[in-house]
């Protein structure tokens, strides 16, 4: 039985079906996402979705939809599925799917009278080519398969609308047709592995709407571009693959190209394996080098979150050698920033006053998985060579006062991942000290001198420590307040609000904190913030706590990092639970991964989203698949699974 599964009864609920999507990405920059039942309900939905670098920095919508009608004695039966103004939706195609399910791809089995139609489809790794294999499992009669390409051509954050500049002409190619409709654009290259004929009768379907966009208060209709239809004579058993991409392949080599990329799929068999597979999703191969994209489907390339991500998507789902290889991407991105050299990556906001301190954490885990000896050897010298570029006052927004603290400017431009702007200034002016910067430079300073003395430098690892104790000291006289940490400390102002940034003092593998500071901390983090889904952005006392992240743009940015649950700090409630309750806080973590794991099946099938909502139901919103909370969770279930490794272990002992 597959890990993830959907029958009749669930798929033909349009209230709730709606809400459950898919994504598929090439690893490259393009993707392929729509709902479960192939109706799309965002602007950014669509069947092929590319890069077109030299139309701008987003994705563009080429393939919108392809609906299939099967014909058998003259009727005809539509499978698609459009939402059109009045809350109407024609054809309404799926009331004849049976089943849903993803194993290695994702594949949809439709019953119409005697004939069983089954649809697979998958995105060509490395390639703008997505492939949709039908197979005729079952039919009593011919029976003829008719396929209608809706065509869009356009940036993932604009519309379309009818128009007379659209470029209608298509030039016949083998078993398909290719066109473009606008200048720019790359061609649309839609072929079928067998003979089939084309029909042109170009039209446009009007109207089309995504409520999602509606909901966001966006402009949610447009008009979609039909040049005609193909039309194959289908036998029983036989499969037909029907190809779009930006160039254009040998016909007879389709269903050997479609086989081979589903044989390199593995299947989806439990939680943490699915997982792994969303992480790769997330893997993104450029032509200067391989990156991990922040999220799909409007996500690029952000220092914090590749460097927060990182570890997770890739050691903790299996991939040690990918480490490396992106690491190196993020490297260059930070040489380039403290040598002063131009930018030669992709990666933006790498001046954030927190990234280059994420980066060391990010190191200090590759040393827990492969062991210090190795992260010296491959990241010592760039660590020693960030942590002397802050030390020596170089970081245009990190200052090292004499009170061995770090201070930064946040009320100009975000200095945090709580990085919502309103009017051109951020909506939580986290400023001064704040929080988890500190408690990061501690725990970089203490990691530091654990790499130099596995280097021999002994004097060096002394030096270090004595440091990090010095902001240590600091580090509780300031933020301290007696039962928890304050979010930010500027001028006489301590910020007490409760907010999960507290929380990373205390997971760090050096904190800053004893232990019944750690436990007063966590106490609280864990009455006010705690949710099924992760940590609340900030605690439902709070006067400022909007939990909901629903309505205009505005309102959602306000409300964004004021109450909304954000998984990526997961992994940090799991590692302090158990640094703190041991044994006895594995039952919280299990029930707390369990959450996550039935999340799977609820908004993007097999990933995690980017945030959801502070009170129940807790629904998720913004990025259908988010690197952070992937790699927050990844790293949990590692972390947990260590500890009971090594309880066991234990137990073998004292028998």
């Amino acid at each position: 039985m597959s890990y993830l599964k959907f029958d009749k009864q669930q798929l033909t609920n349009l209230e709730r079906i709606l809400d459950k999507e898919m994504l598929r990405t090439n690893r490259a920059g393009a993707y392929s996402g729509t709902t479960l039942i192939d109706c799309n309900t965002r602007k950014y939905h669509g069947l092929l979705v590319v890069p077109v670098p030299q139309l701008g920095r987003e994705n563009f919508v080429l393939l919108s939809a392809c609906d299939e009608t099967v014909i058998q004695h003259g009727a005809e039966f539509n499978l698609g599925i459009h939402k059109f103004a009045g809350d109407h939706y024609s054809p309404r195609g799926h009331k004849y799917i049976r089943e849903f399910h993803i194993d290695s791809v994702a594949s949809t089995i439709y019953r119409v009278g005697g004939v069983v139609l089954q649809k697979e489809r998958l995105l060509v790794q490395g390639e703008n080519r997505v492939l949709i294999c039908y197979t005729l499992l079952e039919a009593n009669s011919p029976t003829t398969l008719r396929l209608r390409p809706l065509l869009a051509y356009r940036s993932v954050n604009a519309l379309t609308h009818e128009n007379s500049k659209i470029n209608s002409h298509y030039q016949e190619i083998d078993h398909g047709i290719s066109m473009s409709l606008y200048p720019d654009y790359p061609e649309l290259a839609m072929q079928l592995n067998v003979k089939n004929s084309f029909k042109s009768t170009p039209d446009w379907y009007r109207g089309v709407e995504y409520y999602k966009e509606q909901e966001r208060g966006y402009d949610y209709s447009e008009d979609l571009y039909v040049p005609g239809y193909f039309e194959v004579a289908l036998k029983r058993g036989e499969r037909v693959v029907f190809s779009a991409g930006t160039e254009g392949m040998s016909s007879r080599q389709l269903l050997k190209l479609f086989d081979s990329e589903k044989g390199q799929r593995p299947p989806r068999t439990d939680f943490k394996q699915t997982l792994r597979h969303a992480a790769e999703q997330l893997y993104s191969k450029q032509s200067d080098g391989l990156y991990l994209i922040a999220g799909y489907p409007w996500f690029r390339f952000r220092a914090r979150d590749f460097f927060m991500a990182l570890p997770g998507c890739t050691l903790a789902a299996g991939h040690v050698e990918r480490f490396k290889q992106i690491m190196h991407t993020g490297e260059r991105a930070i040489r380039d920033f403290i040598s002063g050299k131009p930018k030669s990556t992709q990666i933006s906001e790498i001046t954030a006053p927190d990234v280059l301190l994420w980066f060391v954490w990010a190191v200090q885990q590759y040393a827990q998985y492969e062991g210090v000896q190795e992260a010296n050897k491959h990241y010592g010298k760039l660590v020693r060579e960030v942590l002397n570029f802050i030390r020596e006052q170089h970081h245009p927004n990190l200052f090292l006062h004499p009170n061995h603290l770090l201070y930064t400017n946040g009320t100009e431009k975000p200095a945090t991942w709580m990085n919502a702007m309103e009017n051109g200034r951020p909506i939580n002016p986290r400023t001064g000290y704040v929080v988890e910067i500190n408690a990061l430079w501690y725990n970089a300073l203490k990691f530091d001198s654990e790499l130099q003395r596995v280097a021999g430098k002994e004097n060096d690892a002394d030096r270090l420590n004595y440091q990090a104790e010095m902001t240590g000291k600091a580090f509780q006289e300031l933020f301290w307040n007696g039962v928890y940490l304050c979010d930010y400390v500027v001028g006489t102002f301590c910020d007490r609000e409760v907010r999960p940034n507290m929380l990373i003092a205390v997971a760090l593998p050096y904190s800053p904190l004893d232990k019944k500071q750690q436990k007063s901390v966590l106490d609280l983090v864990t009455r006010e913030l705690l949710t099924m889904k992760g940590l609340r952005s900030l605690s439902p006392k709070s006067g400022m706590y909007r939990p909901v992240y629903v309505g205009g743009e505005l309102e959602r940015d306000r409300n964004y990092h004021n109450g909304p649950v954000w998984p990526w700090t997961t992994v940090f409630f799991v590692e302090s639970y158990l640094k703190v309750y041991k044994r006895s806080g594995l039952w919280i973590v299990e029930r707390l991964l369990a959450g996550f794991e039935s999340e799977l099946s609820e908004l993007t099938i097999g990933t995690l989203s980017e945030l959801y909502d502070g009170n129940p139901p807790f629904k998720g919103h913004g990025a259908m698949s988010f690197a952070m909370s992937v790699g927050s969770v990844l790293l949990a279930i590692d972390e947990l699974e260590r500890y009971t490794k090594s309880i066991q272990e234990e137990e073998k002992i004292e028998i």
